[in-house]
């Protein structure tokens, strides 16, 4: 009797736009479509904001995701086609990921805790710039940072909104993180720093009651934090699966040599 490939049962998820939706119908009508919990691989059909939101959902089950691009931004996507679908996935190279984890504390003295798999980001609520503390492993770094915010990136969101803020991008397989800080007015040429995926970060806001302060996890946000710390969650391991030529390492590197 013939084994079942470890691909044959396919979950697919679409953003809602008129072209996933198409390429949703016609994938589901040639290779069927599981319930996500039975599934053996998540096909997520749209743009990065899709993937995300599915790495999200799948964030404990373990279950490959692999995107295909029918959104707007789709650097974490594969190619469309809706030829020989299995093969593809059988082919795919996978790639780990460990989100970050954000525990921040409101005025209140309530704890939020949420994952990021991009990045954890604190912004200013008003006109006036945020100042912030910023401590690494338990070790005072910069005393007073005057900002409009910063971020926490992984080497996943290093091309992100870590990249438009001129932070570094990552290798995926680095064991780093990046803390880049967003138009910073003092220190003024204070670029930010490449940290260790060990670290254990922790962002002090000074003066909240007059520069209020979000903290955002991905799409998670909660207002007037008084402290966020953030590290990285080696419990969860995220699998994303890209086809040969197309990983993510090769994205990442790509990147770094466009204009």
């Amino acid at each position: 009797m013939t084994q079942p490939s470890r691909h044959d049962r396919i979950a697919f998820v679409a953003s809602p736009s008129d072209e996933a939706q198409a390429a949703f119908a016609q994938l589901t009508r040639d290779y069927g479509n599981c319930d996500p919990e039975e599934a053996d691989v998540v096909v997520a059909l749209g743009g990065d904001g899709l993937m995300l939101q599915t790495l999200h959902q799948n964030m404990h089950t373990g279950k490959p995701i692999y995107g295909m691009h029918r959104g707007t931004v789709g650097f974490l996507m594969n190619e469309y086609s809706t030829h020989d679908l299995r093969a593809r996935l059988a082919a795919a190279h996978e790639s780990e990921i460990n989100p970050l984890l954000m525990r921040a504390t409101d005025v209140n003295d309530r704890v939020h805790l949420h994952h990021a798999i991009n990045e954890v980001a604190l912004f200013r609520q008003t006109y006036q710039a945020a100042r912030l503390r910023i401590v690494i492993d338990e070790r005072e770094r910069m005393p007073e940072l005057v900002a409009d915010g910063i971020m926490v990136a992984t080497p996943a969101g290093s091309t992100a909104y870590n990249l438009s803020a001129q932070g570094p991008i990552l290798p995926i397989n680095a064991a780093l993180l990046a803390l880049t800080p967003i138009s910073a007015f003092r220190p003024r040429r204070w670029r930010g720093a490449l940290l260790p995926n060990t670290a254990y970060v922790v962002i002090e806001v000074l003066e909240g009651d007059k520069r209020p302060v979000a903290a955002v996890a991905d799409h998670d946000e909660v207002r007037d934090v008084r402290r966020v710390e953030v590290l990285s969650d080696k419990t969860i391991s995220m699998r994303m699966l890209f086809d040969p030529g197309h990983s993510l390492e090769e994205r990442i590197l790509r990147e770094q040599f466009g204009y």
